[in-house]
């Protein structure tokens, strides 16, 4: 086994594997993205306004079940709407927009830590990004927190690029554009922290080397220009189309939910603490000695670590100020943090073989062995345990399925339905839009609330209260079958729906199949008083 090991490490820092250490990466992280169903609620939620968005072929409005859904900007819903497009709708394409964000850390890292420290490091740095399991987890999850840390490290590598070839009196202008486009690209992920946070990172970075005379020549009208041109245009249109989006959007989401606390993900200010050293394991056992003040201040190294620490720190503090925290929110840490964790591993690897221990590439090969199967062993484990999907029951359901069919949703929103039937008309969802709470909760009424005061037409036509089911089942003229989807426990509260035209049931989710004919069945479309 130790020689298996040593083998490994050996291997690993090879001329040769370096070459190819992107092609491996982007091999690994793929691989296991379509073993399992989509996630509630992300991941159904933004495949979901991604499938809607390829469905309806408009590209620049976002819809979650028809009504314009502001959350977030729209590049992880071009991203995976051309996947779903180009690969079909199916799990792993639905994921190639993380997928991407993190190929993007890691060959941007890969990069400039090759140019600015050494291949052995920059290939040390991408093994262990891409093998710590929250990070694995992240590439292999549809949500925009992978694709923002992806633009979010481009941008600060390209950025730091630009401040030490300006620095050291080289061309400079191509790194500084990519670094503004990166921004840009950030920006219309998931918002203003696109070019915040990279923007003060790059700028205490500058601060704390005293480079202060650099900072107009990073300002030229010109990228400035740049950014704009790439960044601001969609924000322009939907404000232009619906009127109180930048409120919304950037008042309301940005700032408003930052510092408000009734959200169900509330968490303790030191959350991410365990999270960092728990989701990085086996690596995070490197952590101190990166902590080493020895370390972090040797002067070959001086400029890359300082920038590595002050990212790491400034994206934890800035993310656990707010009181709502989720774990995707530090992605864009775990590169530097990964950077940091080679780099002391190389001089403890270094340190022991001039003290004549050759036992230290076992370890780092060994490490690799479980970061490794602790990546595979987490995405198995989710795949065997959730079952938040509709996945299973639409399966069922899809070979029966017809694009004039209509799907109804009884006091809850499946996000991956549409998705899974590839469905072609928007749901109607039946739930007491009147509760005076609605406004109030964290969860998919609100968002459908929300979404429903920028398109009060629409509203009437996909958001139905308890009462006006029974009316619409009888009125409606479609040539389709109506599908409703409910829980066991709801049959009581609508009895007007036979237990004869249940056609599957899972666990407590049932759904109920009427046609033309079931319809005009039913006691209350036969202009008998009903009971619902």
């Amino acid at each position: 086994m130790k020689r298996l090991f040593s083998a490994i490490s050996e291997h690993l820092l090879t001329t040769r594997t370096s070459s190819l250490v992107l092609v491996l990466a982007t091999v690994w992280l793929s691989a296991m993205a379509g073993g399992r169903s989509l996630m509630l609620p992300d991941e159904g939620r933004y495949v979901g306004v991604a499938w809607q968005m390829l469905n309806s072929g408009n590209w620049l409005l976002p819809t979650l079940d028809g009504l314009p859904f502001f959350h977030k900007p729209p590049l992880f819903y071009w991203l995976t709407g051309l996947a779903l497009q180009m690969f079909g709708a199916n799990d792993w394409a639905a994921r190639v927009a993380s997928i991407l964000g993190a190929l993007v850390a890691a060959g941007a890292l890969y990069l400039f830590v090759k140019h600015y420290a050494d291949k052995r490091l920059a290939t040390l740095s991408v093994v262990v990004l891409v093998t710590q399991p929250m990070f694995f987890a992240g590439a292999q999850y549809a949500n925009l927190d992978m694709l923002v840390a992806g633009m979010i490290t481009a941008c600060i590598v390209c950025g730091a690029s630009a401040v030490l070839r300006l620095d050291a009196g080289l061309p400079y202008r191509t790194a500084l554009a990519l670094a503004y486009f990166f921004a840009a690209l950030g920006v219309l992920a998931k918002g203003l922290i696109g070019f915040v946070l990279p923007g003060a990172i790059l700028l205490a970075w500058i601060l704390v080397r005293k480079r202060y005379r650099l900072i107009p020549a990073l300002l030229p009208i010109a990228m400035i220009l740049l950014f704009l041109a790439v960044a601001v245009p969609w924000f322009l249109w939907m404000q232009k189309s619906y009127s109180g989006f930048w409120d919304y959007f950037f008042v309301y989401h940005h700032f408003k939910r930052f510092a408000e606390t009734g959200f169900s993900n509330a968490r303790p200010f030191w959350f991410y603490l365990p999270v960092v050293l728990l989701g990085t394991l086996p690596w995070s056992l490197w952590i101190a000695r990166v902590c080493s003040w020895k370390f972090l201040v040797a002067p070959e190294k001086l400029d890359i670590r300082s920038l590595m620490l002050l990212w790491m720190l400034g994206i934890l503090v800035f993310f656990s100020l707010p009181n709502s925290k989720l774990v995707g929110y530090i992605f864009p840490a775990l590169p530097p943090l990964a950077c940091l964790m080679a780099d002391a591993m190389l001089a403890w690897l270094k340190q022991r073989q001039e003290t004549g221990k050759p036992d230290a590439p076992v370890w780092l090969g060994g490490s690799l062995v479980v970061a490794g199967s602790l990546c595979v062993a987490f995405i198995v484990v989710v795949a065997l345990f959730d079952h938040t999907s509709t996945r299973s029951l639409s399966e069922q359901v899809a070979p029966l399925f017809r694009p004039d069919d209509q799907i109804v949703m009884i006091d809850e929103y499946e996000y991956d339905l549409p998705f899974y039937l590839r469905a072609a008309k928007d749901s109607w969802v039946v739930t007491n839009w009147q509760d005076p709470e609605v406004p109030k909760e964290d969860n998919w009424r609100k968002e459908l609330y929300d979404a429903a005061r920028f398109d009060p037409v629409k509203q009437q036509e996909v958001l139905l209260l308890p009462g006006d089911l029974a009316s619409r089942l009888c009125s409606w003229t479609g040539s389709g079958v109506l599908w409703i989807w409910g829980k066991t426990a709801q049959a009581d509260r609508y009895r007007f729906l036979p237990d004869s035209a249940i056609a599957f049931s899972e666990r407590k989710k049932v759904v109920w199949r009427l046609d033309a004919e079931q319809r005009q069945q039913l006691e209350v479309c036969r202009g008998t008083p009903g009971r619902g």
